[in-house]
């Protein structure tokens, strides 16, 4: 039986607002509002007057009640295009969907999908633009797609020789880092630069360490503009406003997510396709009989793994996440619980781009601790958390 343990404080965490509500410190300091870098537009608008600009958004790119996009329009910037990442403008398209170019309807603006035919802007596409800005919440683990997309974007801004402005947001798993570090023969769209898992740090501070580590090609530098976060700090446990994708639906899933996205890469299903997903793990194929799922094709989960099949495994919708690190209980105990382990990792390698690594499947084999595969981390974890003190915008954990 997995060790599961109910967690009080995951009932706080629930409780949590967003931007433009309250936030509180992991020891339950006095609540404070945060204002996010999109409110903090007497900081940014200059920079965009009589400028052709470019916005890289999504669904979570919101003023207020008001989408970024809209907002500038209403101050009379001039939006030429707008990018998007993995789901899409507006966040609907399944995970890893290709994402087709489009055209808003509200707006009339021209949409290039960067979760298509390409994961870079091309020359053409940033032709005539002056400006680009991002503001994309992000989840702070390595494998959700946004900072990949962001690398991506800074590239193509230095190619080209324009300023990117990142409007920051915090990082709802910011307040603890863990995981094993890429290595480069593992790199992929699922972790582009040599990060832990969970990396601790914005979507800005991950763009200033992109540019101070030289992780660009050939050394480029893109010019950036960061509008920080105000009454922010790392110590912070912070509840989305907006999901930010369509199958992390509230904040029991983005707690969860850093340790249950591996098993994207096995047989094991994320309840991908039911009414909570990334928070209940099972497979037709294992041995546990005590909770059950069916996944069905819905909404953001059109062909979810083992669609119409009835899953066995656990209920993780009451487990809090009050300790700091990455759960590896989930993985080791689903292991032991599948009826033919030679099945448990799919064949196509994607579990061990996850973990940037192929030691972490190698330690599940071999049936390694938790203690014995989180200590073999260690001596990374300790050299990145020294390089990424030099990029933080905010108190520290």
């Amino acid at each position: 039986m997995m060790k599961l343990k109910i967690s009080l404080a995951f009932i706080f965490l629930l409780v949590l607002n967003s931007c433009n509500s309250q936030s509180s410190t992991v020891n339950r300091q006095p609540l404070t509002k945060i204002i996010c870098g999109a409110e903090r537009m007497q900081e940014y608008l200059p920079v965009l007057q009589n400028k052709n600009v470019a916005l890289l958004v999504n669904q979570t790119s919101m003023v207020g009640e008001t989408h970024l996009v809209d907002t500038l329009l209403t101050q009379h910037v001039r939006i030429k295009k707008i990018f998007a990442p993995e789901h899409g403008f507006r966040g609907s398209a399944d995970a890893g969907e290709h994402v087709r170019d489009s055209v808003d309807a509200k707006t009339k603006i021209k949409i290039i999908s960067l979760y298509g035919d390409k994961k870079k802007p091309s020359n053409d596409d940033l032709k005539n633009v002056d400006v680009m800005i991002f503001d994309v919440q992000d989840v702070g683990a390595r494998f959700y797609t946004f900072i990949s997309t962001l690398h991506y974007l800074m590239e193509a801004c230095a190619d080209n020789n324009i300023e990117l402005v990142v409007l920051d947001r915090p990082n709802p798993n910011g307040w603890y880092i863990d995981g094993p570090v890429l290595k480069k023969e593992f790199q992929s769209f699922v972790g582009v630069d040599p990060i832990p898992v969970v990396h601790g740090l914005t979507i800005a501070e991950y763009a200033q360490m992109v540019n101070g580590e030289n992780w660009l090609p050939d050394g480029k530098q893109c010019k950036l503009k960061i509008i920080s976060c105000l009454n922010y700090d790392h110590s912070m446990r912070y509840s989305l406003p907006v999901k930010p994708s369509p199958n992390l639906p509230n904040a029991g899933a983005v707690y969860l997510y850093p340790s249950i996205c591996f098993f994207e890469g096995t047989d094991i299903s994320v309840g991908r396709g039911t009414d909570a997903p990334f928070q209940m793990i099972g497979s037709p194929n294992i041995t546990v009989r005590n909770f059950s799922f069916h996944p069905e094709s819905k909404s953001g989960a059109k062909s979810p793994p083992h669609v119409s099949q009835i899953c066995f495994g656990y209920d993780l919708r009451w487990i809090g996440n009050d300790a700091p690190g990455i759960n590896l209980s989930y993985l080791l105990d689903t292991y032991q619980a599948i009826n033919d382990t030679s099945k448990y990792f799919l064949p196509n390698g994607f579990f061990d781009k996850l973990a940037g690594t192929d030691e972490l499947r190698k330690q599940i084999i071999a049936h390694k601790t938790e203690a014995e595969i989180k200590a073999s981390w260690k001596a990374d974890l300790e050299i990145y958390k020294a390089k990424r003190k030099k990029y933080l915008l905010y108190k520290d954990l």
